[in-house]
């Protein structure tokens, strides 16, 4: 059985996944970095409106692809490459690169249709 860890070791642990990703359209490539849980859950609960009974209220898909990527592109030293006032900017560059991209994003963060309706239940 391996050692335990310990608070200071769980912490200090870079878990976060990350991809770099050629991006002909652009004429570069792209760090795409996966979310904390707690961006995730962020994330989830901007989307996903539930009722009391766990069904969904309503879900927000405006400019999501953008939404993501301002959280998920970041720069070799993990800083963003977008703010969040930047959103609708983003949001205007090609909707084949942006889906792409966020679908690696997506699946960097754990995220699913399912994942991202649990995180926001929670």
């Amino acid at each position: 059985m391996p050692a335990h860890l310990t608070h200071d070791a769980i912490l200090a642990v870079e878990d976060l996944p990350f991809e770099d990703i050629e991006v002909p359209e652009w004429g570069g490539a792209v760090r795409v970095a996966g979310l904390s849980g707690k961006s995730a859950t962020d994330f989830s609960a901007k989307l996903v409106q539930m009722n009391p009974d766990g069904s969904i209220k309503s879900l927000s898909m405006d400019n999501f692809m953008a939404e993501l990527l301002v959280l998920t592109l970041v720069n070799e030293k993990f800083k963003p490459l977008f703010s969040k006032d930047e959103v609708e900017a983003l949001g205007e560059k090609s909707a084949a690169v942006l889906k792409r991209l966020s679908d690696i994003a997506m699946r960097l963060s754990g995220l699913s249709g399912t994942a991202v309706k649990e995180k926001a239940k929670n």
